[in-house]
């Protein structure tokens, strides 16, 4: 592919603003459609250079499509260009969710308004099914992978371990076992990328750090809370969103009481029909974790502090890193952490899966605990039966008829609204 002269920051800046707009879908769908705009129309970028970035991105814990989009800016106009494509990515949907916050605080308490969140929420379990098995035919070609992904499973499922727990005993695992085997590459780094590289990491630190310390010490309420919580998940979202959402909810449910259930489920659908990284689901717990503490102003200020929290470092790994690609992502041992990590999601998003189900389709849910086991042990007589039939509907229209998302969580909301009517 020729690749054609840097376009000017002007029509950067137009077809970011356009991506983020259109970037609907998921990290697949929007890592294609930036590949089709970027490389097949625009011909800015080289193939390889495309795929060695995504392959770095891949590595970084975050929103990998978000990155690529920094990176592709960084690569045509440096630190002013990642900025301008990375934060185009990501807030014409941030401001859609905003929107939809400060309505769903308002009126999401209403019966109809109850009954449309309902459809949504069982369309997510179709969502979410589809998203395992995207992963599982990527990540599992080997016994080993499936091996990690199945104790994954039960560790979170079974045993309760913490998510950062099971994340990094899988990196642990693959970084070393394929050291055995395998030396890394030893060419030095050229001083002058190592020296760009140690500047832009102490910058951003800053940068995403200090806003945090200042809410500490002039906040220690709510918010400092929220910026303290979405900093540490920023540095462990491994796999994309799916990943983390079942130990976020978790936290912000059980262990914190910021949310309700429904709430954080309410959350994920709201994320699934907007633009941008489906981990803006952040910028929702943040805005309702902060609004029922203290009001909409108070909302206001919790999803800004979720939203910088989560998206700040993306731009530090990114602007860190960038020099290094082609470096970092032939290292065999990073690569080899990766893989093991990609396959310990599959299992922590099958966990997702099943939690969600469960907590959808079931109005009582017991935990049964044997020894070290803990277990969610559905009651069958709780079944909800109009949440299971359109999480059927939604698993067959998606999966096997391959219909749009707007589409099917547009009929699972009007199916719910219309039977709640009835």
């Amino acid at each position: 592919m020729t690749v054609t002269p840097h376009p000017t920051l002007s029509d950067l800046t137009h077809t970011f603003a356009r991506i983020g707009i259109l970037s609907f879908g998921g990290p697949a769908a929007q890592i294609a459609l930036m590949h089709r705009v970027i490389l097949e129309e625009r011909r800015w970028v080289a193939e390889a250079d495309y795929l060695r970035a995504l392959s770095f991105c891949m590595l970084l814990p975050g929103p990998e499509a978000m990155q690529l989009a920094t990176w592709i800016g960084w690569r045509l106009h440096g630190v002013k260009g990642g900025l301008i494509a990375g934060g185009l990515f990501v807030l014409p949907g941030a401001f859609v969710v905003l929107a939809l916050c400060l309505i769903y605080a308002a009126f999401g308490q209403v019966p109809l308004i109850a009954a449309l969140f309902t459809g949504v929420q069982a369309a997510v379990i179709a969502i979410v099914i589809e998203a395992l098995i995207r992963v599982s035919k990527r990540a599992l070609k080997s016994r080993e992978a499936y091996i990690i992904a199945i104790a994954a499973f039960l560790g979170l499922f079974a045993l309760d371990l913490p998510f950062p727990v099971i994340i990094l005993a899988a990196g642990l695992w693959g970084f070393f076992r394929t050291a055995s085997a395998t030396r890394d590459p030893a060419a030095p780094a050229p001083p002058a990328a190592l020296a760009q590289s140690l500047r832009a990491a102490a910058v951003w630190l800053v940068i995403w750090l200090a806003p945090l310390g200042a809410l500490i010490l002039a906040a220690p309420g709510r918010l400092a809370e929220i910026g303290i919580f979405f900093s540490k998940l920023a540095v462990l979202t491994f796999g994309g969103a799916y990943a983390v959402l079942a130990w976020m909810a978790q936290e912000v449910v059980q262990d914190k009481g910021w949310l309700t259930l429904k709430q954080m489920m309410d959350g994920l659908g709201l994320a699934e029909t907007t633009p941008g990284p489906l981990i803006l689901v952040n910028e929702f717990v943040g805005f309702m974790a902060a609004h029922q503490a203290g009001g909409w102003q108070l909302g206001l200020a919790g999803a800004a502090i979720a939203v910088w929290m989560t998206f700040i470092p993306s731009f530090l790994f990114i602007f860190t890193g960038a020099p290094f690609i082609d470096r970092l992502t032939h290292m065999p041992r990073l690569s080899g952490a990766l893989a093991a990590i990609t396959a310990a999601v599959v299992g922590v998003i099958a966990n997702l899966s099943l939690w969600f189900a469960l907590h959808v389709l079931f109005a009582n849910l017991p935990e049964l605990t044997l020894g070290p086991l803990r277990l969610l042990a559905p009651d069958p007589t709780s079944l909800r039966l109009i949440p299971a039939a359109i999480a059927l509907f939604a698993t067959y229209t998606l999966l096997w008829r391959h219909w749009s998302l707007a589409a099917v969580l547009g009929i699972s909301a009007l199916a719910s609204a219309a039977a709640g009517l009835l």
